[in-house]
């Protein structure tokens, strides 16, 4: 069972290097797509999707774009994306990669988007995340490939998941038009991945690394792994994630430090 709440936009922990879609959120209850039984939530969860125990996305492999140019979760190939912040164990150093080269998830070309952790400089984790964009500009998550590592030999594979295998199913990281109180999954594997969202805020002002950035928007995470971790993660348009806090179970907070856009062509 995944313990590690979302990463940017990626539907895991730490970044987004960092998902979630037609917007067909959970929240809307949608009548198409893949059916599953999510589990019920109730009067302790954090966020409620609202989909009543019931999750049915509809992602088309027609609907789909060739790139990702969300304004809060733009992914070029190219781009790059590096994060730090001081966990428990040290330093710790997220660095975020948009690949040129794709993956086939549900029929779907995805986007591959590669982030991998050290902590005073020891890898310590290693993954493969895979998105893709609806003609409508929702940013879905459809999986991952995750390795942790030991003294540079892997040690766990656990959280790797693939939308349509094994009931796993697609979820929304970014929405074409975030609006505050809205809420969804980000993905669906059952007790493995599980993460939920609500839009807490936008129009913010954030300042990270002394830069300020504006017109942010604030998403709020929680899954049911960890129930007592909330986080907040701000995006900034044209940049993407810019600052990851957790604002209960933890006092942890993670920065963008270094942005390379990728080509904009």
């Amino acid at each position: 069972m995944a313990t590690e709440t979302n990463r940017w936009g990626s539907g895991r922990r730490l970044v987004a290097g960092a998902a979630v879609l037609a917007l067909v959120l959970v929240a809307c209850g949608d009548d198409g797509g893949s059916d599953a039984a999510a589990p019920e939530t109730t009067a302790s969860s954090v966020i409620d999707p609202g989909d009543g125990g019931e999750y049915h996305p509809d992602l088309d492999p027609q609907s789909v774009v060739d790139r990702i140019d969300n304004e809060y979760l733009p992914y070029p190939p190219g781009a790059t994306w590096v994060y730090e912040g001081v966990s428990e164990d040290g330093l710790e150093t997220i660095e975020v990669t948009v690949l040129d080269e794709r993956r086939e998830v549900m029929g779907i070309d995805a986007v591959v988007v590669r982030d991998t952790v050290t902590v005073d400089g020891e890898l310590v984790e290693d993954t493969h995340d895979w998105f893709t964009q609806d003609d409508e500009g929702n940013v879905w998550y459809l999986g991952e490939e995750t390795a942790e590592y030991e003294d540079g030999e892997v040690v766990s594979t656990e959280g790797s998941w693939e939308a349509g295998v094994d009931g796993a199913l697609p979820g929304i990281v970014m929405q074409a038009d975030p609006e505050p109180g809205t809420a969804y999954r980000q993905e669906y594997d059952e007790g493995e991945a599980e993460d939920v969202a609500r839009v807490e805020r936008t129009g913010e002002s954030v300042t990270v690394a002394g830069r300020e950035y504006t017109n942010v928007v604030v998403i709020r995470e929680w899954n049911p792994f960890e129930p007592e971790v909330i986080e907040d993660k701000s995006y900034a348009p044209g940049v993407g994630a810019i600052l990851e806090e957790q604002v209960a179970g933890g006092d942890e907070r993670v920065e963008l430090v270094e942005h390379t856009p990728g080509p904009t062509g």
